[in-house]
């Protein structure tokens, strides 16, 4: 009678563990929330403005999502360690903010789904095999911005510059992209183009004070480096009297004269999207183009322009976004 109990209560613990785990299954296989790892590059505020819009994306989207975010602190690779931590943790998705996260992503996985953020031009950068046909586990949004019309505006505030400057960073392959397309639409603005790199944000400023003496006035492209001092070119161009056109919104708010240029908010919003369409709707990623966010906004920093003493009803001017940092 004794041993017919203990086979009795054997067979309920049995069967308790079973609904226990079977529940737990059904639970998970039915759960709607998704883990997202975001790698960002290093701390400035158009890389952490596309990770907010993307984060908020998500949730205007209704995508439920367990964020699970790191800061490489600008070291690179660090973001291949981020990356690897990620693949380890099984993430459902992983969405980069720079060109190095995205790079080092790529390579950690073949199958975790990779979005990317402030990147200019991905195929380039080897990330993706073309803008159409991504050809692999990797998509997103480039920061590619309007350059044209950003040059443009030089001479359309002072006809009088002739050379502008550009800070770079050499290990940063965007920016040679976007020095090499700056170099073809100046020649037919009639500007000539001094560029000087830096390998560390501690040569920034030696080698801008020597810039500006070779030049009239700056450009600063999208580069994560220089993007991080944006302050410091800010003061330095002020303190010598110089125009500065920028490739973003987020440099004329740190200090910068002007720009035609992209949200990155919105860049990210539009990277969440994206998101949905591949962990919600299940959508192949290879059938996913890298998109550009086409809407662009002439952004002027209204202290800037009145320390400059410069005339305030051009049209440029007067038709701009006034920020003030």
């Amino acid at each position: 009678m004794k041993k017919i109990k203990n086979i009795k209560l054997i067979g309920l613990i049995i069967l308790s563990i079973i609904l226990i785990v079977g529940c737990s299954a059904d639970k998970k296989e039915g759960s709607n929330k998704y883990k997202i790892g975001i790698s960002q590059l290093a701390d400035h505020p158009a890389l952490d403005s596309a990770r907010i819009g993307f984060e908020e994306g998500l949730k205007e989207l209704g995508v439920e999502a367990e964020i699970d975010y790191k800061n490489a602190q600008g070291d690179i690779p660090n973001t291949m360690s981020i990356a690897q931590k990620f693949v380890s943790d099984e993430v459902d998705l992983i969405y980069t903010i720079g060109t190095q996260a995205a790079q080092n992503a790529k390579q950690a996985t073949s199958e975790i789904p990779i979005l990317f953020s402030a990147v200019t031009d991905p195929v380039k950068s080897e990330i993706v095999d073309s803008w159409d046909k991504v050809g692999g586990n990797v998509t997103g949004s480039s920061d590619m911005a309007p350059v044209e019309s950003q040059i443009k505006m030089f001479k359309e505030i002072d006809p009088s510059i002739k050379k502008i400057g550009i800070l770079y960073n050499t290990s940063e392959a965007n920016s040679e992209i976007q020095i090499n397309e700056v170099k073809e639409i100046a020649k037919s603005e009639g500007l000539e183009v001094e560029i000087s790199g830096v390998s560390s944000v501690n040569e920034i400023q030696q080698t801008l004070n020597s810039l500006i003496k070779k030049v009239d006035a700056l450009y600063m492209l999208s580069d994560n480096m220089i993007a991080s001092s944006v302050e410091l070119v800010a003061k330095a161009a002020l303190d010598n009297k110089m125009i500065t056109v920028s490739a973003e919104e987020n440099q004329v708010i740190g200090g910068l004269l002007i720009t035609n240029g992209l949200n990155y908010y919105d860049l990210g919003k539009l990277t969440a999207k994206m998101a949905k369409e591949i962990l919600v709707d299940k959508k192949d990623i290879n059938e996913i183009p890298v998109l550009i966010q086409k809407e662009t906004v002439v952004t002027v920093n209204e202290k800037t322009l009145k320390a400059l003493g410069l005339n305030e009803n051009l049209a440029i001017f007067k038709n701009a976004e006034k920020r003030v940092n």
